[in-house]
């Protein structure tokens, strides 16, 4: 049971990665494509919040809260983090890689100024109480 717990939180952590690469790649196509629910300010704010997190626990050297868990239910599971499922062994092979620390830093950092970049020049649309489209 907690092997397929650990499988289910590295699938909700690549999730989440999709989330935060794939809905900016989206909101610069809307930009370009005049795609109106891009402006979504829901899916804006979480969006920034999400890659803003990432680049706090990267500066501040926090461990992501998924990857603490995932590796705390392969331990409750009797699994080390490199004894796993086929769908943890290739979600792992997608999310994790091999740098320093730095490297990591300075591609978070890159990143969420692209996003708080598009954020600013192109900013969700925020409606007054009251008015209609």
């Amino acid at each position: 049971m907690y092997a397929f717990l650990a499988d289910a939180v590295i699938v909700l952590h690549a999730l989440f990665v999709l989330f935060v690469v794939a809905g900016q790649l989206l909101i610069m196509s809307g930009c370009f494509l005049r795609w109106g629910w891009t402006r979504n300010p829901i899916f804006r704010v979480l969006h920034i919040s999400a890659i803003l997190v990432v680049v706090a626990e990267a500066w501040l050297g926090i461990v992501c809260p998924l990857t603490i868990l995932e590796y705390k239910l392969r331990g409750l599971a009797g699994q080390a983090t490199h004894e796993m499922s086929f769908v943890g062994y290739w979600m792992n092979r997608l999310l994790y890689f091999t740098a320093p620390e730095w490297v990591f830093i300075a591609v978070y950092s890159v990143f969420a100024l692209l996003v708080i970049g598009f954020f600013v020049f192109y900013p969700p649309l925020w409606r007054k109480p009251g008015v209609s489209h």
